[in-house]
């Protein structure tokens, strides 16, 4: 929908509010005129239903007003007379239309001094439901967010199991697209699967103020550009989504519109510059580390390196029963009885299975083991462990179509990329058949041109280009794990029309988060901290719990007070 079309369809609102109140205006001692005026149509109805003027704003805010019109509607039906259960059902299924019912062919009276409160708890306990909605769904969509990391693509700067406040306010709120949507939910609705949204109508794309622009190396909340999937770790047909109900991804910027940027040996460069992360930013890089001594997974986790693919142990007294317990944590490589060997992740065998069947296991040291490490990390584990040699793992070049723009043209890889500019609102670029394929998707999917390719000549809406103009800012978001992210070098540039929000606040951390509710254990020195900042992380839970008990205490004394 263009503003445009915004425009007439808002226009057609008001007529449509006009022919089904104006009889009902002019009981109530107004003009019937005042039905037709945009904005103090609403403002008039809002000293008709003795409801606060401020409501007026509720009505215009998108997913707001499709809590708040329900809420008018049976309130309008009230204030001349129509307060039975029955006529708030009819009003309801109806969708406000029993207006023109109560408006053209039945006599009522204007009722000024009916009580506004509910004639049941049930009708209060509605309403205040209603209202905790409202403020909820507007704080949800314009102001803070919650987001879970669900993967481990910024490990360790942020860790699977880590809960986010976001906030929308930092970059400047966009506007839902998506007319009609269910309230706080994304995409689906739970538990029972389905669409939570209508793809139709869609609102223009629009962002209120910002107060900040995005910096580089900022951790963003984005919508997905190359949405194929209706869930996270699902795998089915392509699914195109609106850009606001896309899914959200979290990744680190590291590349600003107007920024020329290329990686060598997973190292990134900025304009020629290597890139400076922040002190919190830690990167991981792929490392094999060998020893003749054999790599014990243990001693690896006591110097705090839990990131590598596997452990293999060897069960001496495996039988059926042990086996139905462990085989949803273990792969199986070796099923002899005598020498039954299996793998596991990091955290190897389950403590509480091997205590309660007395597991006679072993773990098999391998002599070389595949490390994913910081810089930092490796440099300490070298000289802490027995270890012959720790060498990073860096891919050549090679021609694939793994990675952006997924063209043979293209030998670029995770370690090996670039150069490529991101793309700057209102700045051009040469489109020849080199250049094409870097910025196809962005002139046809992202700024919605029609492109043609016909034999050497490219046309866009039907004209042959030499040179095409951006008409909106990109950037080049990667996860700080960089071999296991699938982020820009992947799928390319993210608009700005998908930008969320900023994390700003870690309210909650969880280890084990994906292993199931029993294997649940805080990061108490997580909790309530912030996401940026220099230096080490700090949580402020301790002072939040002092804040709780001098408010519990107040609350205390001032009841003590009251019944005195």
């Amino acid at each position: 929908m263009t503003l445009a079309q915004l425009f007439i369809f808002f226009i057609l609102f008001q007529i449509l509010i006009f022919l089904k109140l104006w009889k009902l205006y002019r009981i109530a001692g107004y003009s019937s005129y005042s039905a037709i005026i945009p904005i103090y149509n609403s403002i008039v109805l809002m000293r008709i239903i003795r409801r606060p003027t401020w409501w007026v704003i509720l009505l215009y805010i998108p997913i707001v007003n499709l809590l708040m019109l329900p809420v008018v509607w049976i309130e309008t039906s009230r204030s001349f007379g129509r307060d039975s259960i029955s006529d708030s059902v009819y009003t309801l299924l109806s969708l406000g239309l029993f207006g023109f019912y109560i408006n053209y062919f039945i006599n009522v009276e204007y009722k000024k001094d009916r009580d506004l409160k509910a004639k049941t708890k049930f009708g209060e306990f509605i309403g205040s439901t209603i209202y905790a909605i409202i403020i909820a769904t507007i704080v949800h969509a314009y102001f803070l967010q919650p987001f879970i990391i669900p993967t481990g693509s910024l490990e360790k700067s942020l860790l699977v199991g880590d809960f986010l406040l976001v906030s929308k306010f930092h970059y400047g709120a966009r506007l839902p697209q998506t007319a009609i949507s269910m309230p706080m939910m994304h995409d689906t609705i739970p538990l029972i699967k389905s669409r939570s949204y209508l793809k139709k109508p869609q609102l223009p794309y629009l962002r209120l103020p910002k107060l900040q622009k995005i910096k580089r190396n900022d951790i963003v909340v984005f919508n997905w550009p190359a949405d194929t999937v209706r869930q996270f770790f699902k795998k089915e047909k392509r699914v195109d989504k609106p850009i606001d109900k896309k899914s959200n991804y979290v990744k680190r910027c590291v590349g600003l519109p107007g920024d020329t940027l290329s990686i060598v040996d997973g190292i990134i460069f900025i304009n020629g510059a290597k890139s400076v992360m922040p002190y919190r930013a830690n990167p991981l890089f792929p490392y094999l580390a060998y020893s003749s001594q054999g790599i014990s997974s243990r001693k690896l986790i006591q110097n705090g390196i839990d990131d590598f693919n596997f452990r293999k142990y060897v069960i001496k007294n495996i039988n059926q029963q042990i086996f139905d317990e462990l085989k949803s944590q273990i792969s199986v490589i070796d099923n002899d009885l005598k020498n039954f060997v299996v793998l596991t992740g990091p955290k190897g065998l389950p403590i509480k299975t091997v205590k309660k069947y007395r597991i006679q296991a072993s773990e098999i040291l391998e002599s070389k083991k595949e490390l994913f490490l910081t810089e930092k990390e490796a440099e300490s584990l070298i000289k802490s462990m027995p270890l012959d040699s720790l060498v990073r793992i860096i891919k050549i070049k090679t021609y694939n179509e793994d990675f952006f723009p997924n063209n043979l043209k293209y030998n670029w890889n995770e370690d090996q990329f670039g150069p490529i500019t991101i793309p700057k609102a209102g700045a051009s670029v040469e489109i020849n058949k080199v250049s094409f394929p870097l910025y196809k998707k962005i002139i046809k999917d992202y700024e919605k041109n029609d492109v043609k390719v016909l034999k050497d000549r490219i046309l866009i809406n039907n004209q042959e280009i030499k040179t095409y103009t951006f008409k909106q800012d990109y950037f080049w978001m990667m996860g700080d794990n960089r071999h296991n992210s699938e982020d820009s070098r992947s799928w390319g540039f993210v608009p700005e029309d998908h930008i969320i929000g900023k994390p700003v606040f870690i309210w909650m951390s969880i280890d084990g988060f994906m292993d199931g509710i029993s294997n649940w254990k805080p990061r108490w020195n997580r909790i309530f901290s912030t996401v940026g900042g220099e230096g080490e992380r700090k949580s402020y839970f301790g002072y939040f719990i002092g804040l709780l008990m001098i408010w519990q205490v107040l609350v205390f004394v001032r009841k003590r007070r009251k019944t005195n």
